[in-house]
Protein backbone atom coordinates (compact mmCIF):
# COMPACT_ATOMS: atom_id res chain seq x y z
CA UNK A 1 0.00 0.00 0.00
CA UNK A 2 2.89 2.54 0.91
CA UNK A 3 4.27 1.86 -2.66
CA UNK A 4 0.89 2.91 -3.96
CA UNK A 5 0.40 5.61 -1.41
CA UNK A 6 4.06 7.30 -2.86
CA UNK A 7 2.42 7.98 -6.67
CA UNK A 8 2.35 11.80 -6.69
CA UNK A 9 0.64 13.79 -9.16
CA UNK A 10 3.71 14.47 -11.51
CA UNK A 11 3.63 10.72 -11.95
CA UNK A 12 0.20 10.73 -13.40
CA UNK A 13 0.95 11.95 -17.34
CA UNK A 14 3.79 9.10 -17.13
CA UNK A 15 1.17 6.94 -16.08
CA UNK A 16 -1.56 7.50 -18.59
CA UNK A 17 1.31 7.67 -21.65
CA UNK A 18 1.68 4.02 -20.33
CA UNK A 19 -1.93 3.32 -20.44
CA UNK A 20 -1.96 4.74 -24.19
CA UNK A 21 1.35 2.89 -25.55
CA UNK A 22 -0.36 -0.38 -24.30
CA UNK A 23 -3.57 0.08 -25.97
CA UNK A 24 -2.01 0.72 -29.37
CA UNK A 25 -1.16 -3.30 -28.86
CA UNK A 26 -1.34 -5.18 -32.41
CA UNK A 27 -4.09 -7.47 -33.71
CA UNK A 28 -3.83 -10.97 -35.12
CA UNK A 29 -5.43 -11.81 -38.97
CA UNK A 30 -6.00 -14.83 -40.05
CA UNK A 31 -7.18 -16.13 -43.67
CA UNK A 32 -10.10 -19.28 -43.39
CA UNK A 33 -11.53 -20.99 -45.89
CA UNK A 34 -9.31 -23.27 -47.64
CA UNK A 35 -9.51 -26.13 -45.57
CA UNK A 36 -12.59 -27.46 -44.90
CA UNK A 37 -11.15 -29.03 -41.56
CA UNK A 38 -10.21 -25.95 -39.82
CA UNK A 39 -13.81 -25.09 -37.76
CA UNK A 40 -16.56 -23.06 -38.91
CA UNK A 41 -16.41 -18.92 -39.80
CA UNK A 42 -18.23 -18.83 -36.16
CA UNK A 43 -15.84 -21.12 -34.20
CA UNK A 44 -12.98 -19.31 -35.70
CA UNK A 45 -14.12 -15.52 -34.29
CA UNK A 46 -15.44 -17.36 -31.16
CA UNK A 47 -12.06 -17.88 -30.73
CA UNK A 48 -10.92 -14.26 -29.34
CA UNK A 49 -7.48 -14.49 -30.48
CA UNK A 50 -8.83 -12.78 -34.15
CA UNK A 51 -9.04 -9.24 -35.08
CA UNK A 52 -9.21 -9.68 -38.52
CA UNK A 53 -10.67 -13.08 -40.62
CA UNK A 54 -10.06 -13.02 -44.17
CA UNK A 55 -12.14 -15.36 -46.13
CA UNK A 56 -10.14 -16.74 -48.86
CA UNK A 57 -10.83 -16.57 -51.76
CA UNK A 58 -12.81 -15.12 -54.96
CA UNK A 59 -10.59 -17.28 -57.04
CA UNK A 60 -12.39 -16.43 -60.39
CA UNK A 61 -13.14 -13.67 -61.96
CA UNK A 62 -12.11 -11.22 -64.87
CA UNK A 63 -11.87 -11.18 -68.26
CA UNK A 64 -15.15 -12.48 -69.01
CA UNK A 65 -15.35 -15.04 -66.21
CA UNK A 66 -18.20 -15.33 -63.67
CA UNK A 67 -16.51 -14.22 -60.70
CA UNK A 68 -16.97 -17.36 -58.00
CA UNK A 69 -15.93 -18.18 -55.06
CA UNK A 70 -13.85 -20.88 -53.51
CA UNK A 71 -14.50 -22.05 -49.43
CA UNK A 72 -12.79 -25.52 -50.19
CA UNK A 73 -14.72 -28.23 -47.80
CA UNK A 74 -16.93 -25.25 -46.39
CA UNK A 75 -19.96 -24.81 -49.01
CA UNK A 76 -20.62 -25.65 -52.18
CA UNK A 77 -20.83 -21.92 -54.08
CA UNK A 78 -22.64 -24.05 -56.78
CA UNK A 79 -25.50 -24.80 -55.01
CA UNK A 80 -25.59 -21.74 -53.40
CA UNK A 81 -24.57 -23.38 -50.20
CA UNK A 82 -22.52 -20.74 -48.94
CA UNK A 83 -25.71 -18.17 -48.14
CA UNK A 84 -25.68 -20.16 -44.91
CA UNK A 85 -22.26 -18.06 -43.50
CA UNK A 86 -24.08 -14.69 -43.58
CA UNK A 87 -25.34 -15.92 -39.71
CA UNK A 88 -21.23 -16.58 -38.82
CA UNK A 89 -20.29 -13.23 -40.64
CA UNK A 90 -22.91 -11.11 -38.73
CA UNK A 91 -21.34 -13.25 -34.81
CA UNK A 92 -18.30 -12.47 -36.17
CA UNK A 93 -18.70 -8.26 -36.79
CA UNK A 94 -20.77 -8.55 -33.61
CA UNK A 95 -17.81 -9.79 -31.65
CA UNK A 96 -16.05 -6.54 -33.30
CA UNK A 97 -13.65 -8.67 -35.91
CA UNK A 98 -13.80 -7.05 -39.32
CA UNK A 99 -14.68 -10.05 -41.73
CA UNK A 100 -13.04 -9.16 -45.13
CA UNK A 101 -13.05 -11.23 -49.17
CA UNK A 102 -9.85 -12.10 -50.36
CA UNK A 103 -9.64 -11.79 -53.87
CA UNK A 104 -7.04 -14.03 -55.83
CA UNK A 105 -4.22 -16.32 -54.16
CA UNK A 106 -1.90 -18.58 -55.07
CA UNK A 107 -4.22 -20.90 -57.59
CA UNK A 108 -7.15 -20.15 -59.73
CA UNK A 109 -7.60 -18.40 -62.68
CA UNK A 110 -8.03 -14.84 -62.58
CA UNK A 111 -6.95 -11.51 -64.05
CA UNK A 112 -8.16 -7.76 -64.75
CA UNK A 113 -8.14 -7.03 -68.63
CA UNK A 114 -8.79 -3.42 -68.85
CA UNK A 115 -10.06 -0.24 -66.92
CA UNK A 116 -13.82 -1.65 -67.18
CA UNK A 117 -12.90 -4.63 -66.05
CA UNK A 118 -11.82 -3.39 -62.56
CA UNK A 119 -14.88 -1.31 -62.64
CA UNK A 120 -17.17 -4.00 -63.40
CA UNK A 121 -15.40 -6.40 -60.81
CA UNK A 122 -16.24 -3.20 -57.92
CA UNK A 123 -19.44 -3.24 -59.04
CA UNK A 124 -19.68 -6.50 -58.83
CA UNK A 125 -18.26 -6.79 -55.41
CA UNK A 126 -20.19 -3.64 -54.03
CA UNK A 127 -23.68 -5.81 -55.07
CA UNK A 128 -22.70 -8.89 -54.18
CA UNK A 129 -20.75 -8.72 -50.66
CA UNK A 130 -20.75 -5.45 -49.62
CA UNK A 131 -23.50 -3.42 -48.80
CA UNK A 132 -24.98 -3.15 -52.78
CA UNK A 133 -27.95 -4.94 -53.54
CA UNK A 134 -28.02 -7.82 -55.75
CA UNK A 135 -30.51 -11.67 -56.31
CA UNK A 136 -27.40 -14.10 -56.24
CA UNK A 137 -25.13 -12.95 -52.94
CA UNK A 138 -23.24 -15.35 -52.75
CA UNK A 139 -22.40 -15.55 -48.54
CA UNK A 140 -26.00 -14.04 -47.94
CA UNK A 141 -27.48 -10.73 -47.02
CA UNK A 142 -24.31 -10.11 -44.29
CA UNK A 143 -22.36 -6.90 -45.41
CA UNK A 144 -18.30 -7.86 -45.44
CA UNK A 145 -16.01 -5.05 -44.10
CA UNK A 146 -13.46 -5.20 -47.02
CA UNK A 147 -11.77 -6.35 -49.75
CA UNK A 148 -8.53 -7.98 -49.79
CA UNK A 149 -6.03 -7.76 -52.75
CA UNK A 150 -4.09 -11.05 -52.14
CA UNK A 151 -2.89 -11.02 -55.88
CA UNK A 152 -0.01 -13.57 -57.01
CA UNK A 153 -0.82 -14.40 -60.58
CA UNK A 154 -2.58 -12.81 -63.81
CA UNK A 155 -0.48 -9.71 -64.57
CA UNK A 156 0.41 -6.42 -62.72
CA UNK A 157 -2.05 -3.98 -64.60
CA UNK A 158 -5.47 -2.55 -62.92
CA UNK A 159 -5.56 -3.18 -59.66
CA UNK A 160 -4.82 0.26 -58.63
CA UNK A 161 -8.02 1.17 -60.22
CA UNK A 162 -9.83 -1.67 -58.62
CA UNK A 163 -8.85 -0.06 -55.32
CA UNK A 164 -10.04 3.53 -56.77
CA UNK A 165 -13.51 2.38 -57.90
CA UNK A 166 -14.22 0.36 -54.43
CA UNK A 167 -12.87 2.98 -52.19
CA UNK A 168 -15.41 5.49 -53.91
CA UNK A 169 -18.22 3.10 -52.04
CA UNK A 170 -16.95 4.16 -49.15
CA UNK A 171 -19.07 7.18 -49.43
CA UNK A 172 -22.46 5.08 -49.19
CA UNK A 173 -22.44 4.44 -45.80
CA UNK A 174 -20.50 1.76 -44.18
CA UNK A 175 -16.55 2.39 -44.88
CA UNK A 176 -15.06 -0.09 -47.22
CA UNK A 177 -11.97 -1.26 -46.08
CA UNK A 178 -9.10 -2.04 -48.65
CA UNK A 179 -6.37 -4.42 -47.37
CA UNK A 180 -3.87 -6.54 -49.12
CA UNK A 181 -1.64 -9.23 -48.79
CA UNK A 182 2.36 -8.25 -51.01
CA UNK A 183 4.99 -10.64 -50.78
CA UNK A 184 7.95 -9.34 -48.58
CA UNK A 185 10.61 -8.48 -52.06
CA UNK A 186 9.77 -4.90 -52.18
CA UNK A 187 8.22 -3.57 -54.54
CA UNK A 188 5.43 -6.42 -54.81
CA UNK A 189 5.27 -7.97 -58.71
CA UNK A 190 1.18 -7.51 -58.61
CA UNK A 191 0.17 -4.59 -56.05
CA UNK A 192 3.19 -2.87 -56.10
CA UNK A 193 1.05 0.05 -58.23
CA UNK A 194 -2.23 -0.32 -56.61
CA UNK A 195 -0.34 0.20 -52.97
CA UNK A 196 0.93 3.51 -54.42
CA UNK A 197 -2.61 4.95 -54.09
CA UNK A 198 -2.53 5.51 -51.07
CA UNK A 199 -5.70 4.04 -50.36
CA UNK A 200 -5.08 0.67 -48.28
CA UNK A 201 -5.98 0.43 -44.82
CA UNK A 202 -3.70 -2.87 -43.71
CA UNK A 203 -1.40 -4.27 -45.57
CA UNK A 204 -0.23 -7.75 -44.47
CA UNK A 205 3.12 -8.61 -45.58
CA UNK A 206 4.17 -12.05 -46.55
CA UNK A 207 7.22 -12.51 -44.57
CA UNK A 208 7.29 -15.82 -46.07
CA UNK A 209 8.45 -18.20 -49.17
CA UNK A 210 10.93 -15.35 -50.27
CA UNK A 211 14.27 -16.01 -48.31
CA UNK A 212 15.81 -12.73 -49.43
CA UNK A 213 13.69 -10.63 -46.77
CA UNK A 214 12.41 -13.35 -44.21
CA UNK A 215 13.99 -14.59 -40.77
CA UNK A 216 16.15 -16.81 -40.59
CA UNK A 217 17.08 -18.88 -37.53
CA UNK A 218 19.49 -16.33 -35.63
CA UNK A 219 19.47 -13.79 -38.03
CA UNK A 220 16.90 -10.68 -38.27
CA UNK A 221 18.61 -8.80 -40.45
CA UNK A 222 16.81 -9.28 -43.91
CA UNK A 223 13.19 -9.27 -42.58
CA UNK A 224 14.20 -6.04 -40.71
CA UNK A 225 15.45 -4.39 -44.02
CA UNK A 226 12.31 -5.08 -45.75
CA UNK A 227 10.33 -4.31 -42.59
CA UNK A 228 11.57 -0.79 -42.85
CA UNK A 229 11.09 -0.56 -46.57
CA UNK A 230 7.78 -1.58 -46.31
CA UNK A 231 7.05 1.00 -43.35
CA UNK A 232 8.53 4.07 -44.97
CA UNK A 233 7.51 3.74 -48.30
CA UNK A 234 3.60 2.34 -48.16
CA UNK A 235 1.22 4.97 -47.53
CA UNK A 236 -1.35 2.60 -45.66
CA UNK A 237 -2.63 2.95 -41.88
CA UNK A 238 -0.96 -0.54 -40.68
CA UNK A 239 1.56 -2.82 -42.09
CA UNK A 240 1.33 -6.30 -40.57
CA UNK A 241 4.10 -8.89 -40.34
CA UNK A 242 2.33 -12.03 -42.50
CA UNK A 243 3.46 -15.25 -41.24
CA UNK A 244 2.65 -18.84 -41.28
CA UNK A 245 1.33 -20.35 -38.49
CA UNK A 246 2.84 -23.79 -38.79
CA UNK A 247 6.02 -24.76 -39.98
CA UNK A 248 4.68 -26.98 -43.23
CA UNK A 249 2.06 -24.03 -43.95
CA UNK A 250 4.56 -22.73 -46.17
CA UNK A 251 7.83 -23.42 -48.02
CA UNK A 252 10.54 -21.28 -45.44
CA UNK A 253 10.05 -18.60 -43.13
CA UNK A 254 8.02 -19.83 -40.44
CA UNK A 255 9.23 -18.38 -37.05
CA UNK A 256 9.22 -20.55 -33.86
CA UNK A 257 6.92 -18.78 -31.19
CA UNK A 258 10.27 -18.03 -28.74
CA UNK A 259 12.14 -16.37 -31.69
CA UNK A 260 8.95 -14.45 -32.81
CA UNK A 261 8.41 -13.05 -29.23
CA UNK A 262 12.09 -12.29 -27.83
CA UNK A 263 14.16 -11.50 -31.35
CA UNK A 264 11.70 -10.11 -34.47
CA UNK A 265 8.57 -8.37 -32.64
CA UNK A 266 10.80 -6.44 -29.92
CA UNK A 267 12.31 -5.21 -33.37
CA UNK A 268 9.82 -3.71 -35.56
CA UNK A 269 7.07 -3.17 -32.71
CA UNK A 270 8.55 0.47 -32.40
CA UNK A 271 7.05 1.57 -35.63
CA UNK A 272 4.26 3.16 -36.02
CA UNK A 273 2.72 1.79 -38.96
CA UNK A 274 2.65 -1.61 -36.95
CA UNK A 275 -0.45 -3.23 -36.44
CA UNK A 276 0.25 -7.10 -35.50
CA UNK A 277 0.19 -10.23 -36.87
CA UNK A 278 -1.59 -11.67 -40.28
CA UNK A 279 -1.49 -15.74 -39.87
CA UNK A 280 -1.48 -18.07 -42.87
CA UNK A 281 -4.00 -19.91 -42.24
CA UNK A 282 -7.02 -21.21 -39.60
CA UNK A 283 -6.03 -24.63 -40.24
CA UNK A 284 -2.42 -24.67 -39.56
CA UNK A 285 -2.81 -22.33 -36.59
CA UNK A 286 -5.60 -24.79 -34.92
CA UNK A 287 -2.27 -27.83 -35.57
CA UNK A 288 -0.26 -25.45 -33.71
CA UNK A 289 -1.72 -23.51 -31.27
CA UNK A 290 0.38 -20.12 -32.95
CA UNK A 291 -2.19 -16.71 -32.45
CA UNK A 292 -2.59 -18.04 -28.71
CA UNK A 293 0.86 -18.52 -27.87
CA UNK A 294 1.72 -15.10 -29.54
CA UNK A 295 -1.43 -12.88 -28.56
CA UNK A 296 -0.33 -11.46 -25.30
CA UNK A 297 3.25 -10.43 -27.21
CA UNK A 298 1.54 -9.07 -30.45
Amino acid sequence: MALRKSISLATLPLVMLILVVGSEAGGIVIYWGQNGNEGTLSETCATGNYNFVVLAFLSSFGNGQKPMINLAGHCDPYSNACVGLSSDIKSCQAKGIKVILSLGGGAGGYTLSSTQDARDLATYLWNNFLGGKSSSRPLGNAVLDGIDFDIEGGTSQHWDELARFLSKYSTRGKKVYLTAAPQCPFPDAWVGGALKTGLFDYVWVQFYNNPPCQYTSGDISNLKNAWKQWISSIPATKIFLGLPAAADAAGSGFIPVSDLTSTVLPAIKGSKKYGGVMLWSKYYDDQTGYSSSIKNHV
